[in-house]
């Protein structure tokens, strides 16, 4: 299954009877999914079945739908207002006599104000189903070109989390074949340091010291570091192989290792070893924000 981003953009239009729709669709990064709809006065009928297409279509990113309708296909109704025209003619007929004029003529009439109302033809309710499944089916089809380029970014994303998990790989690597991480060079410097401080004082207990300093030694041993770096890194090329929506997963894995890059990074006793601890918080914070943008 292919990995998918959760930005995205498309739009989608299309004409139905008298009805021109259009959608426009993005998607942004969020915790879950979540559909934001933006529907025109009375079209609230479309939205459970457009909720479930997106559900059915997305795991995860803040959808925002907008759609605009327009009944541009009736033809208009033009109706005569009766009440109006007889209160007009009553008007007339009244100042017939008291006045000089020419006789009104019918244009004249007609074109007084609220005698003649041109609106849209009513819709029958076959009219607007028809309209309705239309949009649904029109909002599947800009769903799809949403999740195409969803799914284009995905790969894309997928091939920078490769090349981050590879060098996670190269600097575990590197941490280990680190002389100064063998325990036996820990117990060397060690050994050093506690013979300097039996120079300076002969108050020191010998025995106590050599216990502690191998206690020590122990503690800042990054062996089980090491190997939960390299579990962790095939647990998320696995995961990547594998596709879908793994960005939860793959965000939980990147917090693992970055806790196993900071305690390596405290128990490292030389300057290389911190080195390679400090590139390799960087690189896997690297990992944990483009794995912000995976579904």
């Amino acid at each position: 299954m292919a990995l998918s981003s959760m930005t995205g953009f498309a739009r989608g239009h299309g004409v139905t009877g008298a009805y021109a729709w259009a959608w426009e669709l993005k998607s942004v990064n969020s915790k879950g999914l979540d559909v934001k709809l933006r529907l025109p006065p009375g079209w609230d009928a479309i939205e459970p079945p457009v909720r479930t297409r997106a559900a059915e279509a997305l795991a995860r990113g803040s959808v925002f739908a907008n759609l605009t309708v327009s009944r541009e296909g009736a033809p208009p109704v033009v109706r005569v207002n009766e009440p109006v025209l007889g209160a007009v003619l009553a008007a007339l007929k009244g100042l017939a006599g008291k006045v000089e004029a020419a006789p009104p003529t019918l244009d004249g009439i007609l074109s007084l104000k609220g005698v003649i109302e041109v609106s849209e033809a009513e819709e029958t309710e076959d009219e607007r189903r028809a309209a309705e499944v239309a949009i649904v089916a029109g909002f599947g089809q800009a769903l799809k070109g949403l999740s195409d380029m969803r799914r284009t970014e995905g790969v894309a994303l997928g091939n920078v989390l490769a090349a981050r998990l590879a060098e996670i790989s190269a600097l575990a690597a590197r941490a280990e074949a680190t002389p100064g991480r063998k325990a036996e060079a820990i117990k060397a410097r060690l050994a050093e340091q506690v013979a300097t401080l039996m120079e300076t004082s002969q108050r020191f207990d010998a025995d106590r010291l050599h216990q502690e300093a191998i206690l020590l030694a122990t503690k800042v041993d990054i062996r089980e570091e090491l190997d939960r770096l390299v579990a962790h890194v095939a647990q998320a090329k696995k995961l990547l192989a594998d596709g879908g929506p793994i960005g939860r997963k793959l965000d939980f894995l990147s917090q693992e290792l970055n806790r196993e890059s900071n305690t390596l990074c405290a128990k490292a006793n030389d300057v290389e070893l911190t080195n390679i601890g400090l590139d390799l918080k960087s690189v896997v914070e690297q990992f944990r924000e483009q794995v912000q943008n995976l579904e």
